[in-house]
């Protein structure tokens, strides 16, 4: 009991994300299109609710920012699978785009992993609209048919981030969460070694 008091309601909401992938993963097995896409949404919704009560109740934390971003890599992650499976015919039409945007991606998190031991969690306001328009794709592609021109926004805007992300790791010695981005981190005190690890893993008000 003391470990699940460690958490708090918006960990738990993350928590979801990640539990439910293998149920999402069974569901892409037997091919239940319909019932993998509701699922699928319910965990986006669980994203942009998790965030929502932690900023409510004022309970963020470097712990919950990370939980956090896993739970939306996997999703992510799972949201592809998807597409791959049941709509084979256009990740190979648009397989070099999807590439495009999805090598910097493991780049990134291979850089992040080399230098923290674990993967980011800046949160950066890119990264938000990043995530609501790859959420957004998926789902119109799963339910009803592709739009393109929110494709190509996605791929630009995808690599965009990822871009920011890889620089923003440069710029921090240490990890830490919650930063808005690139502008913010410039004027962002943690930046500097003196102010040691504590410090450096608080969320950024600025």
């Amino acid at each position: 009991m003391t470990v699940f008091k460690k958490y708090n309601i918006a960990d738990w909401f993350s928590f979801y994300r990640i539990a439910t992938a293998p149920f999402l993963l069974v569901l892409i097995w037997l091919g239940e299109r319909e019932l993998f896409s509701w699922f699928l949404l319910v965990s986006y919704l669980t994203d942009a609710i998790d965030g929502f009560i932690a900023r409510t109740l004022e309970i963020t934390s470097a712990r919950g920012s990370q939980i956090d971003s896993i739970g939306d890599q996997v999703t992510l992650v799972i949201g592809l699978i998807g597409l791959v499976f049941f709509e084979p015919d256009f990740i190979i039409k648009n397989l070099v785009l999807i590439l495009i945007a999805f090598i910097p991606y493991l780049v990134q998190m291979g850089i992040a992993l080399k230098k923290y031991g674990k993967p980011t969690a800046f949160h950066t306001y890119l990264a938000k609209l990043s995530a609501i328009v790859q959420g957004t794709f998926i789902l119109w592609l799963l339910f009803f048919e592709p739009v393109y021109w929110l494709f190509y926004f996605m791929i630009v805007l995808g690599v965009l981030e990822t871009v920011e992300e890889i620089i923003l790791i440069f710029m921090y010695k240490n990890w830490v969460a919650g930063v808005k981005g690139i502008y913010w981190a410039v004027k962002d005190k943690r930046r500097l070694s003196k102010y040691g690890q504590n410090q450096m893993t608080r969320p950024n008000d600025a």
